[in-house]
This record gives structure tokens, C-alpha cells and sequence, in this order.
């Protein structure tokens, strides 16, 4: 998988987003196919089936949790990516560390790696589709995406 992922140009590239090794990217690529074929990074996570599904009916409003709809080899393969990212990936831990402890609504520790493992499809997304580098203040938030170009 890696030699296909060298093949295509992809490994200097998508390592750069810290933490990401070139066996998780290339697992994750290997279920998504080319993810120029997504419209968004919302609509990847959405193929991977962890976007946000809620579960209201009437007055009744229950847990939210992922949809679960999608690949679930990807699922997989994004949530063992960001076991290895998250020691390394100073942003996502620090997103990590915020969902975790926040005051108001606060996510359970496999709640907030599976919102880790959403934002780490949608940093794919952009790093292939644009053929950037993964910029740490872009992706933290603190630069805004009009004047990071």
C-alpha cells in the first residue's frame, strides 16, 4: 500500500500532516479511492459514516452518535490513524483535550477520537485535493483560510 501511495506522489505530502504515517494514510486511501472524487471533506467523512446522526423524535431528544452508514474499513482505518497521530499531533491533541474537558458538553474519550478521526479525513481531503502542505494554524483555527493562501 505504502509503494502504491509512493507511486502516485502522495507520501512527502500527506506526512506532512504530523503524526500521520504513510501505512495510515495509505489504509485510508485504499477504502476511500481518490478523494478528488468528494465534493467537500464533509461529504468523505460523511461516506465514512462519522458524521453526526441525531436521534430526536417529537419532544424527545436522545444522544446524538456517528450515522455508522459507509464504509466501515474506513471508519477503521481513520480511527487507528488517529491512535497514532494523537500522541504526535500537537492540534489534535489539543481538539482532543478541549472535547474532552470542556464544560459544556463534554465528549467521552472514544467521542472525542472519533471527532479526531473526522477532522483527520477532512485534513486528507485538502492536503491531496489542493495539493497543499498541512498547515498547523489552518487547521487549529487560528489562521483564517482567505489569507492562509
Amino acid at each position: 500500500m505504502v509503494a502504491v501511495l509512493d507511486g502516485l506522489g502522495l507520501t512527502e505530502l500527506v506526512t506532512t500532516i504530523a503524526g500521520l504515517t504513510p501505512v495510515g494514510a495509505a489504509a485510508i486511501l485504499a477504502e476511500t479511492g481518490d478523494p478528488a472524487r468528494f465534493t467537500s471533506p464533509r461529504s468523505l467523512v460523511k461516506h465514512a459514516g462519522l458524521c453526526p446522526r441525531d436521534n430526536a423524535s417529537g419532544g424527545y431528544q436522545g444522544k446524538t452518535s456517528i450515522s455508522g452508514r459507509g464504509r466501515p474499513g474506513l471508519r477503521v482505518a481513520a480511527w487507528r490513524a488517529v491512535w497514532a497521530a494523537l500522541p504526535n499531533n500537537p492540534v489534535m491533541a489539543a481538539k482532543f483535550t478541549h472535547l474532552t474537558t470542556r464544560d459544556d458538553n463534554r465528549l467521552a474519550r472514544q467521542q472525542a477520537r472519533t471527532a479526531c478521526a473526522a477532522a483527520l479525513l477532512r485534513w486528507l481531503h485538502v492536503v491531496i485535493t489542493r495539493q497543499v502542505s498541512w498547515d498547523p494554524a489552518i487547521a487549529a483555527g487560528s489562521t483564517p483560510l482567505s489569507t492562509a493562501a
